[in-house]
């Protein structure tokens, strides 16, 4: 489940990079079906020997919850069988963390999804947002507008990194996706989840 907003207008800022982790996986992935149902736009195929379900919750980022819930409980799935992937401005551009269970850390997506499954156990794979150059006034303004040359650079170059981390967790296994890709955070820098952020 890659999070994000609907719409040509959000496509191209940070806070959509779920959706774009989840697009380029259904292009490698061999799609047997493609619709919109549960409040979601939704690719069934297999990836890496596994069934899978891509998704892109359709509900707008604060209410993403609401289209994981149904999903989950339309499909019959469980929370363990779920892959949340969603940007963080808690880790630096070109950052990439994979956690199995954690706050939302101020991300209105992931606080969505925690209240509607009434857990913070599930896998994220979390893609580095965070502003630089002193920071910026509204986080809101600053996730939603459109990225300049060097972001757009650097999410292409993460987008890639999650969509190799998600096969490798199809394939072997979350222990062995976390080993391979969370990198050394830069010093002073805080673990995600833990500072304020307002979006």
């Amino acid at each position: 489940m890659g999070l994000g907003n609907p719409g040509a207008e959000y496509a191209l800022t940070p806070h959509n990079l779920g959706f774009a982790v989840v697009a380029r996986l259904a292009d490698q992935a061999r799609v047997r079906e493609r619709g919109r149902v549960f409040r979601a736009q939704l690719w069934r195929g297999r990836l890496d020997g596994r069934e899978v379900l891509l998704a892109q919750p359709l509900t707008y980022m604060n209410a993403s919850g609401v289209a994981v819930a149904e999903l989950l409980r339309a499909e019959r799935l469980s929370r363990q069988d779920l892959i949340v992937v969603t940007d963080d401005v808690a880790l630096p551009w070109g950052g990439l963390r994979i956690r199995e269970r954690g706050s939302a850390g101020g991300h209105n997506g992931l606080e969505s999804i925690i209240e509607a499954l009434g857990t913070t156990e599930f896998l994220r794979v979390r893609l580095g947002i965070q502003p630089r150059e002193g920071g910026v006034g509204d986080l809101a303004d600053y996730v939603l507008a459109p990225m300049g040359p060097e972001e757009s650079r650097l999410a292409g170059e993460m987008v890639g990194e999650a969509v190799a981390a998600v096969r490798l967790i199809l394939r072997e296994g979350p222990q062995k996706a976390m080993a391979r890709f969370n990198r050394r955070l830069p010093p002073g820098l805080p673990e995600a989840g833990k500072p304020e952020e307002a979006k």
